[in-house]
């Protein structure tokens, strides 16, 4: 008898609800005309643009004029550092947590050319305040970029207290919520901000920017269109507001249900022998667990699961190479290979919860001893 196939790789994109994908097919039957024309089936277009726009401002506190859209998210976090970083003349210098992910440290280091400072964390995850507190003293800061909350180990940084650090010394807080917006309530202080839709249920291929009034940018790049070349889909776009809506409409008892499964996989994994279950236990995101054993190889753990119809996610979450060494997890000093990440969304239920604490010891101790481990 085949096993039904369960999807627990929900950290940075998650299966479409039928409310979305009803959503996306009407955006086609509607939005399918270029919303730059002033005709009425484009007017139609940007009528549903403006619409999605207008709601994600609402879930970001922002205001519509002040959200943009743009086709990736890593094409969002780009911009916005780019821009902000360029409207901060004389100072080059962008700090950044250690922890955070590719995209964002490789726009600041090839807008720095290279001068990026990480801020270390703490074995949580957390960034250390008083090393940020001691950067921000000196006057060549353009930016602070800081995580909302980690995609890989699931901790959420202490935002009022960084922004406090960094409002005190005029430096734009740039924060990325990609792992974070339809999770958890959107973060209240930021100079910029900068969302995923395929995060929180939407369609791949949309990332979101919000802005202060007061936040500063120059486009630094020779299209016409500040934030998206070529526009972004229509469709795509109604499907992700209206993903977005529903996260915000059940968050709650999705939050506690997904919360108290965690809860349980992260007090089973600590009890294996040889895993280390990382991430903060309170601070975090509601369901995101990460886990790592020692002896055993990530990519042999990964393909052994999916043998069994389990989708997890191991190596590293940040990078275009799946099973690269996690970044993150060396940032912590916790072990970086060997590891399992859990990302669970809406529709994982308390079974597959279980099958998966039944499966995996049993995976573990096999690979341990076809690799020839020390017992433990």
């Amino acid at each position: 008898m085949q096993v039904a196939r369960m999807f627990l790789d929900a950290s940075g994109s998650a299966p479409l609800t039928k409310r979305t994908i009803e959503a996306f097919q009407a955006g086609l039957a509607e939005g399918w005309a270029d919303p730059a024309r002033l005709h009425t089936e484009s007017r139609r277009s940007l009528a549903l643009l403006d619409g999605a726009r207008a709601a994600f401002a609402d879930a970001l506190g922002a205001r519509p004029e002040h959200v943009h859209l743009a086709p990736s998210a890593h094409l969002a976090l780009e911009r916005v550092i780019a821009g902000i970083n360029a409207a901060r003349r004389g100072r080059d210098r962008i700090l950044a947590s250690a922890i955070e992910r590719d995209a964002t440290l490789h726009a600041a280091r090839h807008m720095t050319a290279g001068n990026v400072t990480l801020l270390p964390v703490d074995s949580l995850g957390h960034v250390d305040l008083d090393r940020l507190a001691d950067e921000l003293c000196v006057p060549d800061v353009a930016l602070a970029a800081v995580q909302h909350g980690n995609h890989e180990i699931g901790t959420l940084q202490r935002l009022e207290a960084i922004a406090d650090l960094t409002a005190a010394a005029r430096v734009p807080l740039v924060v990325d919520a990609t792992a974070t917006l339809g999770h958890v309530p959107a973060p209240a202080r930021w100079d910029a901000v900068v969302g995923n839709a395929a995060d929180w249920g939407g369609p791949a291929g949309l990332g979101i920017v919000a802005l202060r009034p007061s936040t500063r940018w120059l486009p630094v790049w020779p299209e016409g269109d500040d934030w998206a070349p070529g526009g972004v889909s229509v469709p795509g776009t109604l499907a992700a507001a209206v993903a977005l809506q529903e996260r915000l409409e059940t968050m709650a008892t999705t939050d506690a249900r997904l919360r108290a499964m965690v809860d349980r996989i992260r007090t089973a994994a600590a009890s294996w022998p040889g895993v280390d279950v990382v991430g903060d236990p309170d601070e975090r995101l509601p369901h995101i667990v990460t886990f790592s054993c020692l002896y055993v190889d990530g990519e042999a753990l990964l393909t052994s699961l999916d043998r069994e119809g389990i989708a997890v996610g191991s190596g590293s979450a940040c990078t275009s190479s799946t099973l690269e060494p996690s970044r993150v997890l060396a940032s912590i000093g916790a072990l970086s290979h060997g590891n399992v990440r859990l990302g669970l969304h809406p529709g994982v239920t308390e079974a597959q919860a279980t099958r998966f604490l039944e499966v995996m010891p049993r995976i573990v101790a096999r690979l341990r001893e076809q690799a020839g481990a020390p017992a433990l």
